[in-house]
């Protein structure tokens, strides 16, 4: 699948997160986490930010100008009615040229929708678009190995891919960045988050 199939696929499903069901401290803690190893709390930028506005609202009150972009219309029209202020991209984040220069980034949730091939390429892109010292947090899933699959546990089919623990540390290291925390936080599932400095 490609991204603006999985932008169709959420468009469909947006009712999941406007829910009084959806947990809303959804990945708030482990942003603080974080949050705390940022110097300058400038710009801030929400890959797959969705409709919510839990990761918009959070740094907003801590001080950061954030931007969000979503490869679904559907979600990028709900966060805007959210937040009439924050300026959000409709954009596949694989061919967008990112606006400008960020102090912390966040992509959770949503990296894991790129195709496998296009991994590497997207999360360097993300690091070129930190300042020196800024800060990247995404989450994926903690496989040893590379590989990719799709489901339909949440209605529509949807594509995974994971570039593996060691590929993606590997990577980071590459880029002259410094891993601050990894963590399985939903164990024994294999979601996992990273979090990395650029040096």
């Amino acid at each position: 699948m490609n991204p603006e199939e999985i932008g169709k696929a959420y468009d469909q499903i947006t009712y999941r997160w406007e829910s009084e069901d959806f947990n809303r401290k959804n990945g708030i803690e482990q942003h603080k986490r974080a949050l705390a190893f940022v110097k300058n709390k400038g710009k801030a930028l929400d890959v797959g930010c969705g409709c919510t506005g839990r990761f918009i609202d959070l740094l907003q009150d801590e001080g950061f100008t954030p931007e969000g972009v979503d490869v679904s219309q559907e979600m990028v029209r709900l966060a805007k009615i959210r937040h009439l202020n924050v300026v959000f991209h409709h954009q596949n984040i694989c061919e967008w040229t990112i606006p400008g220069k960020y102090d912390f980034i966040t992509a959770w949730d949503s990296i894991w929708h790129i195709p496998l091939e296009q991994q590497e390429t997207v999360l360097t892109k993300l690091v070129f678009s930190l300042n020196t010292g800024g800060v990247l947090i995404f989450s994926f899933g903690g496989t040893d190995e590379p590989g990719n699959h799709t489901n339909s546990f949440m209605g529509p089919e949807v594509y995974y891919s994971s570039l593996g623990i060691n590929g993606f540390l590997q990577l980071f290291v590459s880029l002259d960045c410094i891993c601050r925390h990894l963590e399985y936080d939903q164990y024994p599932e294999l979601h996992t988050y990273l979090i990395v400095q650029k040096a």
